[in-house]
């Protein structure tokens, strides 16, 4: 070749190369990895950055006689960064494969935390579907102070629970309240069990000895709301008189004992849409569980989880006055788990004054004479362990009852009701609550929350 051509020719083809690299920096993705965990104050690796889950479709198979389930998780979302891999919260079990966007993605375990690497980097904005398969038996999860959640085995099937961490140990996904997300669970399981989940049912279909019951939940939902109930469980489905549809599950062994209390479902969500404004979800119900599935009551969406044992109507008022605080109005972080059960606890008080029981100002003294709610404040539990103790819950309701003190009746519940509407289907911090609470009422309530939220000693009773 001509040395004047070659000469002529170089600037040309590296011209056409630079071209290239250049038009590559304008469109392609240079992603880098979300981060494996979202630093709650409480549970730091919890949740997973780089991404906002809008849905998860979860399908599991369960096996009586092993106890073993079969998973499939249809993750959708959305990348807040370009991303070149990102993980998710998963506890246990054998992941059998993974795909994003139809492609292949490795899949990496590290104690709880699932990393997957897509083909393509992900573009910051693009919503990518992930599909997880696996198989195994679930892990039952022990809490700091000591409860159990994750998958609950008993003698007749399985209660599935998750707050705050155990959810992961049956489906993967984004395990943190901030990142909130509608769902369809399907769960196929033997002729002769029930297969209960939060929402709807929208479908039940039979086949070969086995019926699958697909769940639909359109609101969004916090992972550690998700609830699965497996057993033998007497159903009944009906609308209460605003029309509203119920659907409760209940144990054949405690039927009879539990029927009064469970039928007052709708006399109880409507009292707490009066008190509290519209309820927030397209249906309603409770599940009550074995005596021997869980320790504890637990506000699940749409359909709060009770033991037989604990099963009361006090109890019931609880658990569904945190649709509206805690499912609807979800806390951004374990921080402010008060927020749920300070405004649980003060319906009950609420609803008791309301029936014959005992007076709001009544349930304050009893609180306040309580050394057990003077342990620490409920803004600032010490550690992951106290995160359900004494303060957040009656503590947390005496800061309401001062609220109401100092701003009276009419602007007190204007302010609850604009609480829950204005942040329906939302996330909240104690932060955005006290803010929230001088600019609706008008009132200077600093020195209230220095004494009373975040104080460490007991002020002087009103």
């Amino acid at each position: 070749m001509d040395q004047r051509i070659r000469r002529t020719a170089a600037p040309t083809a590296i011209a056409a190369a630079l071209l290239l690299v250049l038009a590559g920096c304008g469109s392609g993705v240079h992603g880098r990895p979300g981060a494996s965990g979202l630093h709650d104050p409480y549970f730091p690796r919890l949740g997973n950055g780089g991404y906002d889950v809008s849905h998860y479709g979860l399908e599991l198979d369960y096996d009586r006689d092993t106890g073993r389930i079969k998973g499939t998780a249809t993750i959708t979302a959305r990348a807040t960064q370009n991303l070149s891999a990102f993980n998710l919260d998963f506890a246990g079990m054998t992941v059998a494969g993974a795909t994003v966007d139809g492609d292949y993605a490795p899949a990496n375990r590290a104690g709880t935390e699932l990393t997957l690497r897509p083909h393509h980097d992900i573009d910051r904005g693009h919503t990518f579907r992930t599909v997880v398969r696996y198989s195994g038996t679930p892990r039952t999860i022990t809490d700091p102070d000591s409860s159990e959640e994750g998958w609950l085995p008993n003698a007749h099937g399985a209660l599935a629970l998750g707050e705050p961490t155990g959810s992961m140990a049956w489906f993967p996904g984004n395990n943190h309240p901030s990142d909130k997300a509608t769902y369809d669970i399907t769960i196929t399981v033997p002729d002769g069990l029930q297969a209960v989940s939060n929402g709807r049912l929208t479908s039940r279909r039979t086949s070969g000895g086995r019926t699958a019951f697909h769940w639909h939940s359109a609101e969004p939902m916090a992972s550690y709301l998700a609830m699965v109930a497996i057993g033998p469980y007497r159903t009944h489905s009906y609308k209460a008189p605003s029309g509203l549809p119920v659907f409760t599950a209940v144990e054949p062994a405690d039927e009879k004992e539990s029927a009064a209390v469970l039928a007052r479902v709708p006399e109880i969500i409507a009292w707490e849409s009066k008190e509290f404004g519209a309820y927030p979800f397209a249906s309603t119900g409770a599940v009550v569980g074995p005596a021997d599935s869980a320790g504890y009551s637990l506000e699940t969406q749409t359909k709060p989880v009770l033991p037989a044992n604990q099963f009361d109507l006090p109890t019931l008022v609880h658990e569904l006055s945190h649709q509206w605080f805690g499912d609807s109005v979800t806390p951004k972080s374990w921080q402010d788990m008060w927020l749920n059960e300070g405004f649980a606890t003060y319906a009950e008080w609420l609803w008791d004054a309301d029936h014959g029981g005992e007076s709001v100002r009544d349930h304050f003294n009893d609180a306040y004479d309580r050394q057990a709610n003077w342990a620490f404040p409920p803004a600032k539990p010490p550690s992951p362990k106290e995160i359900s103790a004494s303060p957040v819950y009656g503590h947390g309701a005496m800061v309401l009852q001062r609220i109401r003190d100092t701003v009276g009746d009419r602007a007190f519940f204007a302010l609850v009701r604009g609480w829950v509407h204005d942040h329906r289907y939302g996330t909240v911090s104690t932060q955005d609550f006290t803010r929230y609470a001088e600019k609706k009422t008008g009132a200077n309530l600093t020195a209230l929350w220095d004494a009373w939220l975040y104080g460490k000693d007991r002020p002087v009773r009103p």
